[in-house]
């Protein structure tokens, strides 16, 4: 077994295809048998066909030959029949492509299957039959059905031989197709008395070593005399006939003529053929031979047809003719496009005359509608270009841009040259790839927030924003701070932001009055890698609030000394006496101050302009007027809340500076005692209040509980009787009165009603007074109650004339205003010439208050 190995290796500018290497094996090798080391012959590393996944691209074609990357070596994947494969086509080869990615390269492979003598000649008849009139003349010839061997070349059928020769030679003619014509020849006349049959052996031999050979009989009868043979008009007949015409069409009509008369003169036509297939692509009319199409003719399959036409007459004479047909090429088959290599997804930052697909494109048909021509349909920044016969690379033109477009659908059509031309097309999808080629981006130029000042710290001031135009990570935004100093305070003491949301706080709370605006930069940086940034300006503007009052600066007031602003006797209405002149820290309306007299020894005189705080006089000086004013004014701004502040201005009315310093010289001593008596005034005035609220509350408290009992008492069925008690008498011996006065306290059935209750619940009270002492009272309680008992009148036994009065106009004053009833009810409380009807409960509480 002989194996070839043809290399070639070619260079060409943007082309992928880096050598061509050529092998040469004969046909019906094992399976697994060494085809060639395409490694060594293309000079590959092994380590290269593993990495750039090295395969064999076979197109539509079976595989035969596969790759084994491991060794770099081409073996047979299946047994190869050349005979099946390229029939009688010489020479028979494989074509295919080894692949190879990252980068994208291929080279071709060429596999030329030589034949074997594998085939012995056959004949497709198992016998041939003749009749041949024993009139035949010496030198008739008759053609024989040639033998099929389908291996070629040297293995090909060779030659011919016939068995027996007594009556009949072998002529071997060879054709313009370089095809032999076998011909069997008479060599010596028939003699049918002699012998009417006979068996005569035709045997094809092949060239091959071992030599093979294939038999067929020839039995040959012998007729009566008939001894004209037929013949044709031409030896050849041509014609021209385009693939794909309809079944059924007639082609041509072949004539022969026979000078014998009756039977002898009928022919018969017929199609003998070698090439297979021929008998179901045309038949002939027996007796009008008429050529007829009866199959699908393809110039793709074959280019030429030879037919071999036979005409025999009635006594067997025979001649023959050929026809060639032309066939003439038609479009009917469009491009075929075989993607060879493609890729899913490229970078948006490949370079230019990136290749991203190879693919083959063929057309079956020949000359102009085998032209094809391949574009891209649609518009996009890819181009296609012949890198080689039949071979295209789609490859990169302008810069890729996934923010513009992150998906291509390329269409590449292909149209051949034929009338009308036909295409065909497909689609390749794309992907592109993010990179980190986008700098985030802020939504501003630059920003300014407004802030009120006295914020809360950590309050929120207002939100950043940056887009990023990438994808996924390299998209995602993070703000940062940057660093800086504001009046050489680090500005991150002043702001923070949010690294997510870039939302800006503030971390101080601000004052106005102390910074009235600051800027900083922010950074929004994505998280590609390396990472890209953008920044952007902020400016902070603080708003003013109202928090400070106004302050005075003119008069300036001074603790130790008196500052007075004099006036003459003889100023007019108008005349200037000094100005208040006060500042606001504060901005805006905030600081706009108003000037008021809050409060003037003499209102009349005197007068504060509103805007300038100018005071005035707003009439004219008198003698009478007091040499001392003093007068208040208030300063107020314009905020909201507004504040304010007061300052005392002090004018003295005179004409000589001696008559001012006398009255000034206790200003400052009646100023204090002033201050001091509203002082004690105030603290009285709210401890009176105390104890009125608290007896109050103490006196309703006591009226409830006794309108209480009195409604149990009320509806108890038991009378009431009064009693008078005995009287009692001075034990003490001693007093301001000689006799014994005893008041008596009655009470009517109605009286429980009443609100008027004495003394504690539970409780009788003895008043007695020392007669040693004028002003001492005590009181005596005892454990049971008035109201409790009916009958029991409260005793008031008095040693002094004028305590016993006053404590009875107390009393009764306490009374009549808790029952509030009139003192002309039946059985009047007590017969005294007072009335009590014009002083309020309030002065009654001060006055018993005042008496305990």
């Amino acid at each position: 077994m002989r194996r070839q190995v043809l290399l070639f290796v070619s260079v060409v500018s943007l082309c992928s295809v880096l050598g061509q290497v050529s092998y040469s094996v004969p046909e019906e090798m094992s399976k697994g048998s060494l085809v060639g080391n395409i490694a060594q012959d293309l000079g590959l590393d092994l380590k290269r066909l593993k990495t750039g996944n090295a395969r064999l691209h076979i197109g539509n074609s079976a595989e035969y030959i596969e790759l084994n990357k491991e060794k770099g070596l081409l073996l047979i994947k299946e047994r190869i029949d050349r005979e099946a494969l390229c029939k009688q086509t010489t020479p028979c080869a494989l074509h295919f492509q080894i692949i190879l990615d990252n980068p994208i390269e291929f080279y071709r492979v060429t596999v030329e299957i030589t034949d074997i003598n594998d085939n012995a000649p056959t004949f497709k008849m198992n016998n041939m039959l003749f009749e041949i009139s024993e009139s035949a003349a010496k030198g008739a010839k008759f053609v024989l059905e040639k033998a099929l061997d389908s291996d070629v070349g040297i293995n090909g059928l060779k030659t011919y031989s016939l068995n027996p020769t007594d009556n009949f030679v072998l002529k071997l003619n060879d054709n313009a197709g370089g095809e032999k014509e076998v011909e069997m020849v008479l060599e010596k006349p028939l003699d049918r008395e002699k012998q009417e049959h006979l068996t005569l052996t035709l045997t094809a031999v092949d060239g091959g070593e071992p030599q093979q050979s294939g038999t067929v009989q020839i039995h040959v009868t012998v007729l009566d005399a008939n001894d004209n043979a037929p013949v044709f008009t031409q030896s050849t007949y041509k014609a021209s006939l385009m693939e794909n015409t309809q079944k059924g069409t007639s082609l041509m009509t072949v004539t022969a003529t026979d000078i014998d008369q009756g039977t002898n003169s009928l022919l018969t036509y017929s199609i003998s053929s070698n090439t297979d297939g021929i008998l179901d692509l045309f038949e002939i009319h027996g007796t009008s031979g008429e050529v007829r199409l009866i199959g699908k003719i393809d110039y793709e399959t074959s280019k030429h047809y030879q037919l071999h036409v036979k005409a025999r007459d009635q006594g067997g004479l025979t001649d023959s003719c050929k026809i060639l047909f032309d066939i003439i090429d038609v479009n009917d088959n469009t491009p075929i496009i075989d993607l060879m290599s493609t890729t899913q997804s490229i970078p948006e930052d490949s370079t230019l005359q990136t290749v991203v697909a190879v693919m083959n494109v063929h057309d079956a048909d020949s000359e102009n509608n085998g032209v094809v021509k391949c574009f891209l349909s649609d518009s996009v920044p890819f181009i296609i270009e012949n890198t080689s016969n039949g071979f295209y690379s789609i490859l990169t033109n302008t810069d890729l841009d996934r923010e513009t477009a992150s998906e291509y659908n390329i269409t590449v059509t292909c149209s051949d040259e034929g009338v009308p031309s036909l295409s065909s097309s497909v689609t390749l999808t794309l992907q592109i790839s993010d990179v980190n080629d986008n700098a985030p981006v802020f939504e501003r130029s630059s920003y300014e927030a407004y802030i009120v000042e006295n914020n809360t710290p950590g309050l929120s001031i207002f939100t950043v924003k940056a887009r990023d135009a990438d994808w996924n990570q390299n998209a995602r935004v993070s703000y940062i701070l940057e660093d800086s100093s504001v009046n050489g305070v680090p500005v991150s003491s002043y702001v923070s932001v949010s690294a997510d949301s870039g939302v800006i706080h503030a971390v101080r709370s601000f004052d106005y009055e102390q910074i009235k605006d600051f800027q900083f930069r922010v950074k929004a940086q994505d998280g590609g890698s390396p990472p890209l940034s953008s920044n952007v300006t902020v400016k902070i503007l603080i708003q003013d609030q109202n928090d400070n009052p106004p302050q005075v600066l003119y008069p300036v007031q001074t603790g130790g000394s008196l500052v007075a602003e004099m006036v003459p006797r003889s100023a007019d209405v108008g005349y200037l006496v000094t100005k208040v002149v006060a500042v606001d820290v504060d901005s805006g309306q905030n600081a706009w101050l108003s000037y008021k007299l809050q409060k003037a020894t003499d209102r009349a005189l005197f007068e504060v302009g509103l805007q300038n705080g100018e005071i005035r006089t707003i009439r004219q000086v008198t003698d009478k007027d007091a040499v001392k004013q003093r007068l208040t004014v208030i300063v107020e701004d314009n905020g909201q809340p507004s504040r304010s502040a007061t300052v005392i201005v002090n004018v003295a009315v005179a004409d000589s500076f001696p008559e001012v310093l006398s009255e000034f010289t206790d200003f400052t001593h009646d100023k204090e005692y002033n201050d001091n008596l509203t002082f004690y005034l105030v603290l009285a005035l709210a401890v009176v209040s105390f104890l009125f609220i608290t007896c109050l509350v103490v006196i309703i408290s006591v009226k409830i509980y006794r309108w209480r009992q009195s409604r149990i008492l009320y509806h108890s069925s038991l009378p009431v009787i009064p009693y008078y008690p005995p009287r009692y008498s001075d034990t003490l011996g001693t007093g301001t009165l000689q006799h014994v006065y005893n008041y008596e306290v009655c009470r009517t059935t109605d009286s429980r009603k009443s609100d008027c209750k004495f003394g504690r619940a539970g409780s009788q009270n003895v008043l007695i007074m020392d007669p040693s002492s004028t002003g001492t009272m005590q009181r005596i309680q005892s454990e049971k109650s008035i109201l409790d008992e009916p009958d029991s009148p409260l005793e008031v036994r008095t040693f002094s004339p004028l305590a016993l009065s006053k404590l009875h106009v107390y009393v009764c004053l306490l009374a009549d205003c808790l029952v509030s009833a009139p003192w002309t009810e039946a059985a009047p409380c007590i017969p005294l010439p007072l009335s009590c009807s014009h002083i309020s409960c309030h002065t009654v509480v001060i006055i018993c208050f005042n008496f305990c």
